[in-house]
């Protein structure tokens, strides 16, 4: 069957609406752990920080994977080991360059002498934006990617 170019890019529209709805909820989860945690082990160790970014992001990678197979990629329902396996590599991709841009981004805000939890939470918000617009072309282009387009 042909789909029309419209079609195509209004389809990849609504995917990315879904996409998004269920990026916040993994932003939530991802923004909470982080802050959970540093609240509960107060640190400006950049391998704790890592450490810690790393958990929260997790977290929110296996949450946003649920919910995305189930929802936003449904067609693309292979699902098996293949699948499982380009996803956890554009998870680890994704997650290198959240903890890349996260430390990056404390270094830069803190030349404005900023409290540090402002410094934390705007420097996690830089890298779920950055990681999260990766994480959906790996996810549409590779991890969901139908066997026809293939």
């Amino acid at each position: 069957m042909i789909v029309s170019l419209k079609e195509r890019f209004r389809k990849g529209l609504f995917q990315y609406g879904q996409f998004s709805i269920i990026g916040v909820t993994s932003g939530i989860l991802d923004l909470g752990s982080l802050n959970l945690l540093l609240f509960l082990f107060p640190t400006e160790d950049p391998v704790f920080l890592t450490l810690f970014n790393t958990i929260a992001y997790s977290l929110a990678v296996l949450n946003s994977y649920i919910w995305n197979a189930k929802y936003t990629f449904r067609e693309g329902k292979e699902r098996g080991y293949r699948q499982k396996l380009i996803f956890v590599a554009q998870a680890g991709v994704s997650l290198i360059i959240s903890d890349v841009s996260f430390v990056l981004a404390i270094d830069l805000f803190h030349w404005f002498s900023l409290p540090s939890w402002i410094e934390y939470n705007a420097s996690k918000g830089a890298s779920m934006f950055l990681s999260a617009t990766s994480s959906f072309f790996f996810m549409k282009f590779f991890v969901f990617r139908k066997r026809s387009e293939a």
